[in-house]
């Protein structure tokens, strides 16, 4: 049974199915039909009875187990999942988790672990991820793995291990993750690596151990998935020892807190002796960078010099001519054209970003690059009157560019003519200034994603957005509306493909009924963060199934008439509204607790009015609504016209027809 994805996001990256949830107050708190259940936090010394046996997915740190047997867990035989982070466990006894045969991921983190039994995990026969990180642990004899032939992944992180050497016994058949980084490892031996040859495509964090030794060739005719020895002060010695070895992935960086390390071409000609795919060089300082610097990389991939120092490229670097993924990030470069992309014919992939100097785009400094699929200049402080053709002259088989973050751009008619096969566009944060009554992306007929939010564009321009078929997401959150009005008329009316719609911090207080008339598929609309009132609803009449964000607007009440129109979506946001929770709105309260599945933020979306009501939640509020003392009066009233009236009638009626007879 695989484990949950929510439950185990923050302790790593595997695929899962429940999600974690917060608690409140003292009680755990119950998910997904009595199957998942967060305990955290809560000072708990035991399971609480309120936790049913049928558990599968138990969030239960920062409580109190010091020490842990066979009853602590005995009737939750469902267990998949189980995190006991920071409980101040020191004692695991015998037969611990005998009752919890699927359990797939258990979490021990942060726990001063003095003892535990051989028998403490001979129970979960399908656990394949462990963590034992920041434990005081000083071996992996600690740890009886020696039952566990479905083990696939072991984090030993943070803890006192000076060797990488796995015990005789130690479970490799299925072995795809050991995580050691942040020990004591300083040393690394042919046979401490010979003890991981069983495990075929292993990934190996040795990261932040700094290695000060290593025997040359210990890791000859190994075979791995990928191997960090980040923060490694002399990357001379892993080149030495990593001689006749295979690695996907080489990640050789270094960290912000550390100095960056020199490297020069010798010391990189170790590496014509191994058979790598991708190097992360990370922070580290090339000295002399010549042409010849990587002729070792010759089956190379991708390559990572993001914060290198870089502030050219020679021309003419031979070995790379099979790269496909370059990262030049957070260098210093100040033409596009001093990255020498013709050294990269096959490139597809090309970042960089954050460059620590304002960058000129240059002309035509890719076009050499007609392989490129995705081009990343965030954050570059680019600024030009007149893009993107020239500077991306050649690059047909662009799908995705990003010039969020950067300077002043000016767009023409086609402005990205010259990269037809664009499938996502972000411009995000980057003031553009369209010259033209037409559409600068006309021509970008399979554009999918488009991203202009906060570019202060002139959304008065009907024919902003013409020329994309199939745009499906669309954000222009931040992009001020004429008048705080969406009118019927509006660039959104050509977008029939869009299912994706946002408009938040927009200063919109109206939306016309028929603005989102030709939208017929949108699946998700953000309107968050306005001044809308309820009438603006009228406008997704037409839609049904929507994702609705309406947080942090001006809805007060909403009237019984747009009950229907809100009952046909899928989920809604009124959180932070100033709702009124009097009759008037009596309607609409009753709706809502009638509907509460479809709500979300519910612990936030809070009475406004009548003040003795301010603060609560909706779905708390019981309101008596008959009729008032008022509403007789007027009642009484009615009925004594109503009655002289009727006399007065029958009379009147009386009199013609004794008259006619």
């Amino acid at each position: 049974m695989a484990p949950h994805i929510s439950c185990f996001f923050l302790v790593a990256f595997f695929s899962t199915g429940c999600q974690v949830i917060t608690s409140s107050g003292q009680r755990c708190i119950e998910k997904e039909a009595n199957k998942t259940y967060n305990c955290e936090n809560l000072g708990l010394s035991e399971i609480p009875g309120t936790v049913p046996n049928s558990t599968e997915c138990l969030e239960f740190s920062f409580n109190f187990l010091p020490t842990i047997q066979n009853t602590t867990f005995s009737r939750l035989m469902d267990l998949s999942f189980l995190d006991l982070t920071r409980c101040q466990i020191y004692w695991i006894h015998e037969d611990t988790f005998q009752s919890q045969h699927h359990l797939d991921t258990l979490v021990l983190t942060a726990n001063p672990l003095i003892f535990m039994a051989e028998t403490a995990l001979n129970g979960p026969q399908a656990l394949k991820h462990l963590f034992f990180i920041q434990t005081g642990i000083s071996s992996l004899e600690f740890i009886p793995v020696h039952n566990l032939k479905s083990l696939e992944s072991l984090y030993v992180g943070s803890n006192h291990i000076s060797s990488i050497k796995l015990p005789k016994d130690f479970p490799t058949e299925k072995l795809k993750v050991l995580d050691f980084q942040n020990n004591a490892i300083h040393y690394l031996s042919k046979e401490d690596v010979g003890s991981l040859q069983q495990a075929t495509g292993l990934s190996l964090n040795l990261n932040a151990n700094l290695i000060t030794g290593m025997e040359p060739g210990a890791f000859r005719s190994t075979v791995f998935h990928s191997l960090s020895f980040g923060g490694t002060l002399d990357l001379l010695i892993i080149f030495r020892g990593l001689q006749n070895s295979t690695i996907q992935s080489l990640w050789l960086g270094t960290f912000e807190d550390l100095d960056d390390k020199e490297l020069s071409d010798s010391m990189l000609e170790a590496l014509c002796e191994v058979s790598v795919e991708s190097i992360n060089l990370q922070k580290h300082h090339f000295l002399n960078l010549s042409p010849n610097t990587f002729h070792c990389f010759t089956s190379l991939q991708e390559l990572d010099l993001t914060a290198t120092h870089l502030k050219e490229l020679p021309a003419g670097i031979v070995g790379l001519s099979k790269l496909k993924k370059l990262v030049l990030s957070a260098n210093k470069f100040e033409n596009l054209c001093q990255i020498s992309a013709g050294s990269f014919p096959s490139l597809t992939h090309l970042y960089v970003k954050g460059n620590m100097k304002r960058l000129e785009l240059g002309t035509g400094c890719l076009e050499n690059l007609e392989n490129l699929q995705e081009l990343d200049l965030s954050h570059d402080d680019i600024e030009t009157p007149d893009c993107c053709n020239l500077q991306l002259r050649n690059l047909s088989h662009l799908q995705s560019l990003n010039l969020s973050y950067n300077e002043p751009l000016g767009l023409r008619t086609e402005a990205f003519k010259e990269c037809p096969q664009l499938e996502l566009l972000d411009l995000s944060f980057t003031r553009l200034h369209v010259n033209t009554a037409q559409s600068p992306f006309q021509n970008l007929h399979l554009l999918k994603v488009l991203n202009l939010s906060h570019c202060l564009l002139d959304t008065s321009n009907q024919h902003l957005l013409d020329g994309l078929p199939a745009l499906q997401h669309l954000n222009l959150q931040g992009n001020p509306f004429p008048n705080g009005n969406i009118q019927k008329s509006n660039p959104l009316q050509t977008l029939g493909s869009l299912e994706i719609l946002t408009l938040s911090h927009c200063d919109l207080s109206s939306i016309d009924e028929q603005a989102f008339i030709s939208l017929k598929i949108m699946n998700h609309v953000d309107l968050s963060h306005n001044r809308l009132t309820s009438s603006s609803i009228e406008a997704l009449g037409h839609l049904k199934g929507l994702y609705l964000n309406l947080a942090f607007n001006h809805i007060s009440i909403i009237p019984s008439g747009l009950l229907p129109i809100l009952s046909q979506q899928s989920i809604i946001n009124l959180r932070q509204n100033p709702l009124d929770c009097t009759c008037s709105n009596i309607y609409f309260l009753e709706w809502y607790k009638e509907n509460v599945q479809k709500l979300e933020d519910i612990e936030d979306t809070l009475c406004e009015s009548p003040p003795t009501l301010r603060g609560v939640r909706l779905s708390d509020v019981t309101l008596s609504c008959g009729i008032t003392a008022v509403g007789i009066f007027f009642l009484i009233v009615f009925l004594l016209l109503f009655t002289v009236l009727l006399i007065f009638a029958v009379k009147k009626f009386l009199r013609w027809k004794y008259q006619h007879i």
